[in-house]
């Protein structure tokens, strides 16, 4: 064999071996693809199987990790999480538009039920301020309301103080009309560009929950104001 012979079957050898190289890097590819979308649908799977209460806990779980001294909810509903919290926090305050949602509220030295609207409740705290340690904003779910809500009781959260938002990751689209979730998940994204005074994030399992720390250092010990 000469030496053009050896030349022409080597590079017949490399052509052979580039294009067995590229079949493998495409079967890897699709492969890891087709993992990638199993693992997806699994982790939606998971996701809408959680029971849409399921923020009760984590949020107790947290209150009592915290030891809130003040403790605000917007939207009380039944009370169901308001009572769960009562044994976590010094004192607690439920705002609700709706007289009967009081009947819902347990018993406790510690408690207090308003029934006004949370625009009544923000005007009377300008008048008797108040720190608070966690709040829970959970009364109209439109982008407006939680982002008038947000920034109407902002000023009297603690430096470190921590906010709550519900209903901010609703599953699909039929969950974003008014009645279930609406738009609240808007007004995060608003509120997502403004992280100078606040830090900012939402669990994404439906119906979703939005956790803010108001700051302006990252170590709580070294915030100004803290008390």
């Amino acid at each position: 064999m000469n030496c053009d012979d050896t030349r022409r079957n080597d590079r017949q050898l490399s052509r052979s071996s580039f294009r067995h190289l590229v079949s493998l890097l495409f079967r890897r590819r699709f492969s890891f693809r087709d993992r990638q979308y199993r693992l997806a649908d699994q982790q939606a799977v998971t996701l809408d199987s959680a029971p849409e209460n399921w923020h009760e806990s984590f949020i107790e779980h947290l209150a009592s990790v915290l030891k809130p001294r003040v403790c605000v909810e917007l939207g009380l509903y039944r009370c169901e999480l308001f009572n769960r919290i009562i044994s976590h926090a010094q004192r607690l305050i439920g705002v609700d538009i709706n007289a009967e949602a009081g009947n819902w509220m347990a018993k406790s030295d510690k408690v207090q039920f308003v029934h006004s609207t949370t625009d009544e409740f923000a005007a009377t705290l300008r008048e008797h301020p108040i720190l608070i340690d966690m709040l829970f904003i959970d009364a109209d779910h439109s982008k407006r309301a939680v982002l008038r809500d947000f920034w109407n009781f902002f000023p009297f959260v603690s430096p470190q103080g921590i906010i709550i938002l519900h209903d901010t990751h609703p599953k699909n689209n039929d969950y974003t009309q008014p009645g279930y979730c609406g738009n609240a998940y808007k007004a995060i994204e608003e509120l997502s560009r403004h992280t100078d005074l606040f830090e900012i994030m939402t669990i994404p399992v439906h119906p979703g929950l939005t956790l803010c720390r108001k700051r302006t250092t990252q170590l709580s010990w070294m915030e100004v104001g803290i008390y």
